[in-house]
């Protein structure tokens, strides 16, 4: 079977093709994506009605360039899956009603799926695909959880951000050091030529005895610090903004790792899978491979160029679940989106 796939929950357009297999994961067959970043920098976040228009200018030109770099036609498609939530309303709505449309005039079935597990499934299309069951440590945008897969569909939260996601943490730190949008990327490299322990930032939550996260209060650190500096922060003769942003950096990995060699503990499991927008970031990813070995476990990612959202990650959860028996693509082409839907309630 050939799955459509779409993308449209907030600032990136993504259309992909996955085809299931007879044995093994389904297979990426073409993607193409289009970043809103140079429209949104301008206003320092995402802009909501402007994200809107610009899926509807990208989603069907992208969707014939995939066909064409897959050489399929339109009628080879199968089943037309598109996130259903959670995002922005209207930005999701284009992508539904887009599905929808395409699945009623080909008279195909259609699929709704949830974003957060596009994320948690999308190492499924790396080189090297995890196998069930294992600890996912999701860390996508304003979500930052940490889960035992059984199995597709099978979720089990063990702990979760009690305020401010670890992407949540890395955006805001960056917008008050003047590091512009997006904020974790740009963070992550003003932090390359920076000093780590320069500023003794808070680790929230660590030593909690539960698997929960907390980044508000090390939000309101850095928020003091950068009071502090005042101008000096942006002294071109100093390190002030590398070392506080390698600061902030360390304090975010520090928690995310320790709480995820917390969680294989207790679970006993031998799989660790990363998954979500942080999930790019080059320490976590270093100093979790580092722990990883060091424990004889197996460390899994999403390639980097899929670990933003991508039309991918949504063609590769609808084919697994169908594959899984957990969903049955529809005929019926009335659609809702869910702007708030926690995965846990999927």
């Amino acid at each position: 079977m050939i799955f459509l796939g779409i993308e449209s929950s907030c600032d990136e357009t993504g259309v992909a093709l996955v085809e299931t297999q007879v044995s093994g994961s389904p297979r990426l067959l073409s993607h193409a994506l289009f970043s809103q970043i140079d429209m949104h920098q301008a206003y320092g976040g995402v802009v909501p009605e402007l994200a809107s228009r610009d899926h509807i200018k990208r989603v069907i030109p992208l969707a014939k360039e995939v066909l064409q770099n897959a050489q399929l036609s339109l009628e080879q498609v199968d089943v037309v899956a598109y996130t259903r939530g959670p995002g922005l309303a209207g930005a999701l709505l284009v992508g539904a009603g887009v599905a929808c449309a395409l699945g009623a005039s080909l008279k195909k079935p259609v699929l709704g799926v949830h974003h957060l597990e596009g994320h948690l499934l999308s190492p499924f299309l790396s080189d090297d695909p995890p196998e069930f069951p294992f600890v996912a440590l999701l860390v996508s945008g304003g979500h930052t959880q940490l889960m035992r897969v059984t199995s597709v569909g099978h979720y089990e939260i063990l702990g979760e951000t009690v305020d401010d996601a670890a992407g949540e943490a890395f955006d805001k730190s960056a917008k008050l050091m003047g590091l512009g949008y997006p904020g974790g990327p740009a963070l992550s490299k003003c932090a390359e030529q920076g000093n780590p322990t320069a500023f003794k930032l808070p680790r929230p939550l660590l030593h909690s005895g539960d698997l929960d996260f907390s980044f508000a209060g090390l939000k309101t650190s850095v928020l003091t610090q950068v009071n502090k500096l005042g101008s000096s922060l942006h002294d071109p003769q100093t390190t002030h903004k590398a070392d506080l942003a390698a600061s902030t950096e360390a304090a975010i990995v520090d928690v995310l790792l320790k709480k995820s060699l917390a969680a294989l503990k207790a679970t006993g499991l031998r799989r660790m899978v990363v998954a979500g927008g942080v999930g790019a970031n080059r320490l976590l990813r270093l100093q979790l491979n580092q722990a990883c070995h060091k424990a004889g476990v197996r460390a899994h990612y999403p390639e980097l160029h899929l670990c933003t959202d991508n039309g991918a990650m949504i063609a590769m959860a609808a084919a697994m679940r169908v594959q899984a028996g957990q969903q049955v693509p529809q005929f019926d082409y009335s659609f809702d989106v869910k702007p708030r839907w926690p995965l846990s309630s999927f």
